[in-house]
């Protein structure tokens, strides 16, 4: 007779991940969150001076929670190129012991169907948002930011009826640059 050594394994509970607005999310834990994906030094980034000083959209705003944790959010502001209103998506921010679990996509695809038609923007990874959810640099190329960008990173989606050029920023900052 064969004996079979007891395996004592200490197995976390499944998780079930809930998504809802950002709002129910404290704001320290968002900025926590925030630091943990993109380090502290973020707000020196292009997409923070393309929405400066805007709030954040709520209705198009998500976060993810485990529980009482936060474990992911997604962020949308009201931006504008030129005189037409856009979405300006992100961060997308996933805690790093979550990266690669889905959760990004998932906070996504919630926001493109909540707003399916609406004009969007993001700094991203062309291939990932191209592939999953139809951004395109195609009709950014001419858009000014204010701060550098890499042009193949500067995504649009449902971008028809954008202005082919103009500045991208805050609502009233790009309606005012673009006035003659």
């Amino acid at each position: 007779m064969v004996s079979i050594p007891a395996i004592h394994a200490k197995c976390a509970p499944p998780m079930t991940t809930m998504i809802t607005c950002l709002s129910h999310a404290a704001a320290d834990a968002v900025e926590n969150l925030l630091d943990a994906a993109f380090g502290t030094d973020r707000h020196h980034r292009t997409a923070y001076r393309i929405r400066n000083a805007m709030p954040v959209l709520p209705e198009l705003s998500f976060a993810a929670f485990d529980g009482d944790r936060l474990v992911a959010s997604l962020q949308s502001w009201p931006v504008a190129v030129g005189n037409a209103d856009v979405v300006l998506v992100g961060p997308v921010a996933v805690a790093p012991d979550r990266q690669r679990s889905g959760l990004g996509r998932k906070l996504m695809g919630t926001l493109i169907r909540a707003a399916p038609d609406t004009p969007m923007v993001m700094i991203g990874d062309p291939e990932y948002y191209g592939h999953f959810f139809g951004f395109t640099a195609a009709a950014t190329g001419n858009w000014h930011t204010p701060g550098p960008v890499e042009r193949h990173r500067l995504l649009a989606r449902n971008a028809s009826g954008l202005p082919a050029s103009g500045w991208l920023g805050p609502r009233a900052f790009a309606l005012a640059a673009s006035r003659p």
